[in-house]
């Protein structure tokens, strides 16, 4: 069975991406519009119609704002903690309010499946009600999805460490953020503990966490202000290169676009 990865919108404006199969898939995240999301999935020859679920990570507007129209228009299971279903209740940002029966609940770090993906959701640190990165398996595979990232924990690390498939979060750039327009309050929020991985602490955990078993990895969620895709992929292709792993030969390294669709992406199961 082949498996397929696509990144619809990876950024600051809005987030979601797609997993799935010839006959099934996924959604994580959906800050983007339900006619972007239809466009781009057609335009890559997958059925929307075969979408069993929604996964959400937090609650911010840029990850929530077509979940309530998925869920209730198009009566796609929305998974998500007890406190993000809460807190989108009452944001202000989400386009149609979900009912009771379109929520599934999830419990971190226990498993869950839809058909056949094993998923578990892990704790990951940020400013919203509650976030989680998403660990999925299929087959032989295993995909982690840790974006908005404060910092590493152990068991974001954990998690990441056991991928084949990695997307991770590289937000900004240190020193573009340093300079830039953003008011000392929003610099500091974006930088703290809670706030957003930055293109050097990603290339350092993955330059010291690589291991053989890590086929590929995308960085997402660059920030339109203060980085760029060409700055997150060589800052971490340097790290990388000082440990001896070589891009393109030991691992695949691709900066996903921020309001564009990446290249579909195809595996064995």
């Amino acid at each position: 069975m082949k498996l397929y990865f696509l990144s619809l919108a990876s950024g600051s404006s809005g987030n979601c991406y797609y997993l799935g199969t010839d006959g099934y898939g996924i959604l994580i995240d959906a800050g983007i519009g339900i006619r972007t999301i239809k466009k781009v999935l057609k335009e890559s020859r997958i059925d929307f119609d075969n979408i069993m679920a929604l996964l959400i990570t937090h609650d911010h507007a840029d990850h929530i704002k077509t979940a309530g129209l998925l869920g209730e228009k198009y009566s796609i299971p929305v998974y998500a903690t007890r406190a993000v279903h809460e807190a989108m209740t009452h944001n202000r940002y989400v386009e149609e309010r979900l009912s009771e029966a379109s929520r599934r609940i999830v419990e971190k770090e226990t498993p869950f499946g839809i058909r056949d993906f094993d998923i578990t959701a892990f704790e990951v640190p940020h400013d919203s009600a509650d976030n989680v990165g998403y660990y999925i398996r299929f087959g032989s595979r295993a995909f982690t999805f840790a974006t908005d990232v404060g910092h590493i924990t152990e068991t974001v690390s954990r998690y990441m460490c056991m991928a084949n498939h990695l997307i991770i979060e590289a937000n900004y750039d240190e020193e573009m953020l340093r300079s830039g327009t953003y008011p000392q309050f929003l610099k500091d929020r974006v930088s703290s503990p809670t706030g957003h991985l930055s293109n050097r602490e990603a290339a350092e955990f993955l330059a010291t966490h690589y291991h053989p078993g890590l086929k590929d990895v995308w960085l997402c969620h660059l920030s339109r202000d203060n980085n760029h895709p060409e700055l997150a992929h060589k800052t971490v292709n340097i790290r990388l290169f000082s440990e001896g792993i070589r891009v393109g030969k030991d691992v695949n390294l691709t900066t996903l676009k921020r309001s564009t669709p990446s290249d579909l992406y195809v595996f064995d199961s």
